[in-house]
């Protein structure tokens, strides 16, 4: 019923943002690999709300219980379903007793109710961004194993906020560099401009949108299907079930619909060091045909401003009737830099999966198409 993603490398998550905590199984996972503790924390912690004024002050400390498929002893996975468990300890669905007869603007309070006849009021039940704190988990195993098998490195940061965009050079930005910012955009005077925009909007009781760019090195040659299965259907199906995700692009995305087929195309030659075929361009992105190409990756993830505003607005109840509704309660101005990891997860989790599904295709590339 839509919450699972994923063939070979199966993620379920479970769990609502009030309830009595969230978590993920995770299936497909090759057995013998250490069980990164020290990625999945750190990336958690990128997530976790309560970090500063640009974020919820909700206090979860997201502390990660495994119930099952990791060697308690060893530490390594056992190939066997991987049970992952946060509790939700600074949950106060109190603050949501006067919203249950409304339908929130821009919410999923109205369409949820529509789809199954009732809803989880507090806190907007699975689609809140409490959920991902499960995708976040599951993702840095992934980007582990990525990393382990095929030398794979994801970084993500915040391009753009409102109408502040980022100089960022794609092929060299570092984690380090991304976080150095709280906004989690490593261009110094970029990252001011937007801090002080979620500051206005906030002292406004608004919020403000934005845009984040990935980048995944080292993906071989080779991931992806054609048609259903293609590689960037996949990503974009990843990156769109994000909560406020409004838009998805793979290379230069809607800047290619302008452009005419000589500027775009990527063209081919021999790299004379390794003798892998590589392009001069990557105006793809890193995928064509729905196959990676050996290229850099890259992708770019546009979120609407955060619905829940600190002024009146107008809405419905579940009566009919028209009532102007004014939000309290804990909320982030701006979702962008908390975004950066679960961007960097949903890569990697579509990436692992493809990973996988390549090597038990056992199918040998061309000669010298990896690198």
């Amino acid at each position: 019923m839509s919450n699972s993603f994923g063939a070979l490398f199966r993620v379920t998550t479970f769990g609502e943002s009030h309830g009595a905590g969230v978590g993920a199984v995770i299936d497909g996972c090759p057995s013998g690999h250490a069980f990164p503790w020290d990625r999945i924390r750190a990336q958690l912690a990128r997530r976790r709300p309560g970090q500063g004024k640009l974020s919820s002050p909700r206090q979860e400390p997201d502390e990660l219980r495994v119930l099952s498929g990791v060697h308690p002893q060893r530490g390594l996975t056992l190939g066997t379903p991987i049970a992952l468990l946060f509790t939700n300890d600074d949950a106060r669905g109190e603050h949501y007793d006067e919203l249950a007869e409304l339908y929130r603007p821009s919410h999923a309070d109205y369409t949820y109710e529509a789809r199954y006849g009732l809803r989880a009021e507090a806190g907007g039940g699975r689609a809140s961004a409490r959920e991902t704190v499960a995708r976040v988990a599951a993702g840095a195993l992934a980007e582990d194993l990525l990393a382990a098998l095929a030398g794979v490195e994801i970084v993500a940061w915040v391009a753009a906020v409102a109408d502040v965009d980022a100089d960022v050079d794609a092929e060299s930005v570092t984690r380090a560099a991304v976080d150095s910012s709280p906004v989690r955009c490593p261009d110094p005077q970029a990252a001011a401009a937007m801090i002080a925009a979620i500051d206005a909007a906030r002292a406004q009781g608004d919020t403000v949108g934005g845009v984040i760019r990935c980048v995944a090195r080292r993906v071989p040659a080779g991931w992806g299907a054609p048609v259903f299965g293609k590689l960037s259907a996949e990503l974009a199906a990843a990156m769109m079930s994000l909560p406020a995700s409004r838009a998805f692009e793979l290379g230069d995305g809607f800047a290619a619909a302008r452009m005419r087929g000589s500027e775009h195309n990527d063209p081919f030659y021999i790299d004379r060091d390794d003798g892998t075929v590589r392009t001069r361009t990557n105006h793809s992105g890193g995928v064509q045909g729905g196959i990676s190409n050996g290229e850099t990756l890259r992708l770019a993830v546009a979120f609407k401003p955060v619905a829940t505003l600190f002024r009146p607005q107008d809405t419905v109840t579940r009566d009919r009737r028209e009532v102007t509704v004014q939000a309290r309660g804990r909320h982030d101005p701006c979702v962008l830099p908390r975004a950066v990891p679960m961007v960097e997860a949903m890569a990697a989790l579509v990436l692992c999966d493809h990973m996988l599904r390549a090597r038990s295709a056992r199918a040998e590339p061309p000669s010298g198409a990896t690198r």
